[in-house]
């Protein structure tokens, strides 16, 4: 079974709080890591911008990667949220069976 870390920013935690209890919720993720303090500058619409933003860490299988994708899309408030995933190559075999039985599938 292939393992994925996605990366998602989000405007505040509160925000994120609501979008990680959803996706943990309904098993599209075992955990969610909310890291408060980020600063995001990066260019939209033709502009430079620079913005507080918290980061979400979300631990998950890479099947669900699109059904997660999807939701998230679904309740975040950016039109083009920043959701990215990284490949676990190794971890501890107890927090990948744990993270295994958490999530769907």
């Amino acid at each position: 079974m292939e393992y994925i870390v996605v990366f998602v920013t989000a405007p505040d935690e509160e925000v994120a709080a609501t979008i990680a209890r959803s996706i943990v919720e309904e098993r599209l993720a075992g955990c969610v890591n909310i890291i408060k303090g980020v600063r995001s500058i990066y260019s939209w619409e033709g502009r430079i911008e620079d913005d507080p933003e918290v980061l979400m860490i979300v631990k998950t299988k890479e099947a669900l990667f699109e059904s997660l994708k999807k939701r998230i899309s679904d309740l975040h408030p950016y039109s083009v949220p920043e959701i990215i995933s990284f490949k676990i190559d190794a971890g501890s075999e107890e927090y990948l069976n744990w993270l295994k039985d958490v999530t769907a599938l």
